[in-house]
């Protein structure tokens, strides 16, 4: 099943990682260094059109990517069911 995150951009349930606040995680510094890094390697793709509330881990067909998203974690949980 395809999850629809914004700007007509879909990803792949079982390709997801995880689903984060970004507020509430970027007040620790490894996951502002874990997405330093991913923006560093070319791994962040911004879909949001707003300020990002939310971003999505995915690795699929051995890529990983970070996906900003102006949809909050509880919305995005939501289109999952």
């Amino acid at each position: 099943m395809y999850i629809p995150i914004g700007s007509d951009m879909s990803v792949r349930d079982r390709s997801i990682i995880g689903i984060f606040d970004l507020d509430n995680t970027t007040c620790s510094k490894h996951t502002r260094n874990f997405l330093a890094q991913a923006e560093k390697n070319g791994e962040v793709v911004t879909v949001a059109e707003d300020i990002p509330k939310s971003f999505i881990v995915t690795a699929e067909y051995g890529m990983d990517r970070v996906y900003l998203c102006q949809f909050a974690p509880r919305a995005l949980e939501k289109r999952m069911k």
